[in-house]
């Protein structure tokens, strides 16, 4: 941990300088990953070697080596669903999660590294629209829904993604009118430690965070600062260092539209929300915290990359390439992926 936390402070004391040299500074290092057809909005980062990445098509990828080489190990007779998310315990155990209506929404799991998958669940109501997934440790997870009967569902698994149960839904309040959640990253249901839990929403007039601190029994909502309003606005992704400090970033996701007060952050456990004081220029579906930093984030979109130093309050644009999603590790295995095939790591 010393160590990690020696490489930890190193990169993140050149990523925060302005050195002479652009290339004293640590860059999104673009991989090759063979397709340029897919769009990646699901990505699980397990190490600085290994990453999942999930996207169009039914495809899932995966490299053991640092982004050398990738692998595809998508599930067979997927090709026409959507992966929008994936989260990874190893290089061998991952379980993704597809969107879209009625049966189109279905979670796969695998157990040997993308070689043999088993659907684990396929959603039987024309009513709900799954779009995160998140796990608090190997074996207890959960499953996001847009509402049902006027309430978000939520779908639990306590033996790793092996099996699903819809949990009730007495402890959550009630939707907005238009309220939904955006399956644009993988981070509009995010977890921390072994029980809380948070859902990103918009759509709705307000944009909000709903909290569970027991693993998604009850919840409580809270109003966010982040400007929202047809389907097109609101918080997008969150990301929790701790039970309590929070960023959420979202706005206008239509290219072109203004996203102003795009990001938030919390000190509560997201019971209450404040803008950022300089938030991202643009729309940002992404965000994730720096590994072994209490203050160090990046937040990602179509239109760039941004990086803050001071736990969400401002944040300054740091690279102008496409991504919208981006995870981080313990070993500072920060990796980001988007469009066009677009898969890259974090170098200094």
């Amino acid at each position: 941990m010393a160590l990690a936390g020696a490489v930890c402070a190193a990169a993140l004391a050149a990523l925060t300088a302005v050195p002479a040299q652009a290339h004293q500074r640590p860059q999104w290092d673009v991989q090759d990953t063979g397709v340029f057809d897919v769009r990646f909005r699901g990505l699980a980062a397990v190490s600085r070697h290994t990453a999942w990445v999930a996207g169009t098509g039914g495809t899932v990828l995966r490299t053991t080596d640092g982004g050398d080489t990738w692998r595809d190990v998508s599930p067979p007779g997927a090709g026409e669903l959507e992966f929008r998310d994936i989260e990874a315990f190893d290089a061998r155990r991952a379980v993704v999660l597809a969107i879209g209506e009625g049966e189109a929404s279905r979670i796969y799991r695998t157990d040997d590294g993308g070689a043999t998958w088993t659907e684990s669940f396929r959603n039987t109501d024309a009513r709900a629209f799954y779009d995160c997934l998140t796990f608090f440790d190997r074996r207890h997870g959960l499953a996001m829904s847009d509402p049902v009967d006027g309430k978000f569902r939520i779908l639990s698994t306590g033996d790793g993604g092996r099996s699903w149960k819809v949990l009730p839904d007495a402890g959550m309040p009630a939707a907005q009118q238009g309220e939904a959640g955006f399956a644009a990253s993988g981070q509009c249901l995010v977890s921390a430690g072994p029980s809380d839990v948070w859902l990103a929403t918009g759509g709705a007039a307000r944009a909000r965070v709903l909290h569970s601190a027991d693993r998604g029994r009850t919840w409580t909502a809270t109003d966010a600062p982040v400007p929202a309003g047809d389907p097109a606005r609101g918080v997008f992704a969150l990301a929790f260092r701790d039970a309590a400090h929070g960023l959420a970033v979202g706005g206008d996701y239509r290219p072109g539209q203004a996203s102003p007060r795009a990001a938030a952050r919390s000190s509560d456990a997201g019971r209450s929300w404040r803008p950022a004081d300089r938030p991202p220029p643009a729309y940002r579906s992404g965000v994730a915290w720096l590994p072994h930093s209490r203050s160090a984030a990046l937040a990602v979109g179509p239109t760039g990359t941004d990086l803050t130093t001071d736990g969400g309050r401002t944040w300054r644009t740091v690279d102008t390439g496409s991504y919208d999603t981006v995870d981080c590790t313990p070993d500072l295995g920060c990796w980001a992926a988007g469009e066009q095939g677009r898969v890259a790591r974090l170098e200094r």
